[in-house]
């Protein structure tokens, strides 16, 4: 086992201590100390376990709200003490980390196998499913460097995972002068997308969704029509692998003051930009292609 795997599992180890006890951030120094008395054998030099630590804890309210927005079905208290904190530090050395010494997929592998010595029989894929769609949302970096030794992977067939619905809408007003604008919401990694979530299967999609979106953003909004729809995979760490099907409309809203929601997943700021001011936000790429196909179909109304 390499002495930086061992520093991980120390640094982990501190972290729960940390956690079970209430997370008093006062505390760390005394939680890692200890940890380092007990399980710091052949370890010379502990400044990497050090900085690592300290880094994790003062990032830890950013760190928690990009895993709520990667697992939003999930909320970070209910997320064993051990997984929570092997996501911190997984999530903290993926993008915070020093990339030449620790690559993207290595940080990843390694909270990985952090996953399956000190978490349950999930814990492994709940981890890699979180880190995984972090990784892709931060446009995989260092994809092209793979390892020789990677084992090959076998597919599951998506086919069989159960799936769920969920709704969202590019959100636009326009008022007699013409005037167009569109209600979106800023998220944590520092995009401009669109208001979506799960929706309430007894409401139905098209209720559903305008339920959800008054939900997030405090507005009520009618329906024009579906404008498209995609599908991935997330991780529960009970359940496993769910398909998590979005159904993407066009709706409309009168021009009014937004909200966001108290327990918002990961999302920050809510604001109503004006058409010209589009073209310059930060956007997902299929965000982008909605956008466009918005755009068209409200100057042809």
């Amino acid at each position: 086992m390499s002495h930086r795997h061992v520093a991980r599992s120390i640094i982990m180890q501190a972290l729960f201590e940390l956690d079970f006890n209430g997370f008093d951030e006062t505390r760390a120094d005394a939680a890692l100390e200890h940890c380092l008395g007990e399980f710091s054998a052949g370890i010379d030099d502990p400044t990497f376990i050090k900085e690592t630590t300290k880094n994790v804890v003062n990032k830890r309210k950013v760190l928690d709200e990009i895993i709520e927005k990667a697992a939003p079905d999930w909320p970070i208290e209910k997320i064993s003490v051990v997984d929570r904190n092997i996501l911190r530090l997984g999530l903290y050395e993926l993008l915070f980390g020093d990339r030449e010494h620790v690559p993207p997929k290595v940080a990843i592998n390694e909270a990985i196998e952090l996953g399956k010595a000190f978490g349950g029989e999930k814990s492994g894929p709940f981890i890699n499913g979180v880190l995984g769609a972090i990784y892709k949302e931060i446009g995989e970096p260092g994809k092209e460097q793979v390892s020789k030794k990677k084992k090959p992977h076998v597919a599951l067939d998506p086919s069989q995972y159960p799936v769920e619905i969920k709704g969202g809408a590019v959100v636009f007003s326009k008022d007699e002068a013409g005037t167009v604008r569109f209600a979106m919401v800023h998220d944590v990694f520092g995009y401009w997308t669109l208001s979506k979530g799960g929706i309430d299967a007894a409401l139905g999609e098209i209720e559903g969704t305008q339920a959800k979106i008054k939900s997030e953003i405090g507005i009520d909004v009618d329906i024009l029509e579906k404008i498209g729809e995609n599908e991935y995979i997330a991780h529960h760490p009970e359940n496993g692998p769910v398909r998590k099907h979005v159904l993407y409309y066009l709706a409309r809203a009168e021009y009014q003051p937004l909200k966001l929601k108290e327990e918002r997943g990961g999302l920050d700021d809510v604001k109503w930009f004006g058409m010209e001011e589009i073209a310059d936000l930060t956007m997902y790429d299929d965000v982008t292609q909605l956008m466009a196909m918005a755009v068209e179909k409200i100057m042809a109304m």
